[in-house]
């Protein structure tokens, strides 16, 4: 049966390959930009305000638009908004491809944050669509190392388009490598997605709910991906934190009243009582805010502290997104059973990873540490491969499949807000670290061993906020665990 009108089993796969692909690219230009971010500066006369915006635009935007997009594809056609979704991305890059300016460059920045926060809902919605049972399992588990690879292999394509091409040819072929990505991609999701859905009678889009939670979420983001760890920061960004907070009781007070009056609320609340969705949520935002940052320190240290070149730490987390991928595929057929189990052993190895990280920051040559870093990053690759999908799946594992776009979008507002926090914490600590050793004269340029002891100072600042992360994120899965297996003894055939 042709997916035109319904997706029959041979075409699942195919439909799911189409949504991953997707997810690749909306998950590459959070992690790819980082690397080209001093080309950018170089070629188009950047600010460092600017450069600020031009990752915190995507981020934003991206997190802006994910839970009333979700909710849309929920009540209207996942297919339809999938669509618009990647022909408005590749536009989008185009955009930023072709900039002429920093404020071009941002705008299309922001354009693409809006379209990925349009796509990933439905990705997710449509995953949860095609299968069932163990075979869902399985496909959140191929997804994890989906996502796992385009974190861990944005630096390394940037870094090498921009020694292949050089820096102005290299940075925009990192946006404009999405738009013939995007065109191949389209033809496939056309044919291949489901345009039919079940959708829950009487629900409604409640606009002004929207509203108010689009307000909640970019007033606590902004504060925190404006967060560089400069003394150019400025302090008054932190008020933003109590609008904030006032936009979200503002949100849960009328969503309760919405649902009192008989209409559907934007996020129903009764989702947060699941315990393995309210366990996953608060677990995928506490690993976001480890995840990347830890990537963007060992960036900085490679590349600024030690001086090697933008292609070498690109290659640095090849390794991990490789052992990610390899676990997570793997993995995914115990997902279903021992979801909770194996997010709790990849929990730890991750911090495991990390600490072996800081230690060889601390101690190795500096030639050789691109190498063992990169050694030390498997062990966290293989930590990250078993939590993405696992999960993943297990999160959504109770939800029903016409609230699977709204579940999964708030979801991926965790993982917004986790990057935003986790990036703001620890750069601050690493950039702290270096502005004081700075003013105290002891930066002279990186062929200096003073220079390298500086970062590697600022460096195990910021991996200790990694490993900090990831251990409270093992506490919140071992919880997760014992009750998960209480209830198994309560209630023998499963939760």
């Amino acid at each position: 049966m042709p997916a035109s009108s319904g997706t029959g089993d041979s075409s699942r796969w195919p439909a799911f390959a189409v949504c991953a692909a997707v997810a690749v690219l909306t998950i590459l230009d959070l992690a790819k930009v980082n690397v080209t971010l001093g080309p950018i500066e170089h070629t188009l006369g950047a600010a460092s305000s600017d450069v600020q915006l031009i990752v915190a635009g995507y981020v934003l935007a991206f997190g802006i638009l994910l839970v009333p997009s979700g909710r849309l594809g929920d009540l209207w056609n996942r297919k339809r908004l999938f669509l618009i979704g990647l022909v408005a991305f590749g536009l989008a890059s185009l955009v930023c491809a072709l900039s002429v300016s920093t404020e071009m460059l941002i705008g299309g920045r922001i354009l693409q944050g809006f379209a990925a926060g349009i796509l990933m809902p439905q990705v997710l919605g449509l995953i949860q669509q095609l299968f069932t049972g163990q075979e869902r399992g399985r496909a959140f588990g191929i997804f994890g190392a989906i996502v796992g690879l385009g974190t861990a292999f944005g630096p390394t394509i940037g870094g090498l388009l921009i020694g292949l091409l050089g820096e102005e040819a290299g940075w925009r072929w990192t946006f404009a490598m999405n738009v013939p990505l995007a065109l191949v991609v389209l033809p496939f999701a056309w044919r291949l997605l489901p345009s039919k859905q079940e959708v829950a009678k009487g629900q409604t889009l409640d606009l002004f709910g929207v509203a108010l939670l689009g307000l909640a979420v970019l007033t606590t983001m902004l504060p925190f991906v404006l967060t560089s760890g400069r003394d150019t920061d400025d302090p008054a960004r932190w008020w933003l934190l109590a609008p904030a907070l006032g936009f979200f009781v503002a949100f849960i007070l009328w969503e309760r009243r919405y649902l009192r009056i008989g209409k559907t609320p934007v996020v129903d609340f009764a989702l947060f009582r699941t315990p393995s969705y309210r366990y996953g949520v608060l677990i995928t935002t506490l690993f976001f805010a480890a995840m990347p940052v830890g990537f963007l320190l060992v960036t900085l240290f490679l590349q600024q502290g030690l001086g090697h070149t933008a292609v070498l730490v690109g290659a640095v987390s090849v390794p991990y997104a490789l052992t990610s991928a390899v676990v997570a595929a793997v993995s995914g057929k115990w997902t279903f059973q021992h979801g909770a189990t194996l997010v709790a052993i990849g929990v730890a190895l991750f911090a495991v990873g990390y600490t072996v990280v800081l230690v060889v920051t601390q101690l190795a040559e500096p030639a050789l540490s691109p190498y063992l870093v990169s050694a030390s990053l498997i062990i966290s690759g293989a930590g990250a491969g078993l939590v993405m999908g696992a999960n993943q799946m297990r999160m959504l594992l109770h939800v029903p499949v016409e609230q699977a776009g709204i579940a999964g979008s708030f979801a991926q507002v965790g993982q917004r807000l986790g990057n935003a926090m986790g990036l703001a914490i620890g750069s601050s600590v690493f950039f702290a670290g270096v502005a004081a050793l700075q003013v105290t004269g002891a930066v002279q340029g990186t062929s200096s061993p003073v220079v390298q002891e500086a970062y590697k100072t600022s460096v195990a600042g910021g991996l200790l906020v990694v490993i900090c992360l990831a251990c409270l994120t093992l506490v919140v899965a071992v919880v997760d665990l014992v009750g998960h297996r209480r209830r198994l003894r309560e209630q023998p055939a499963g939760e």
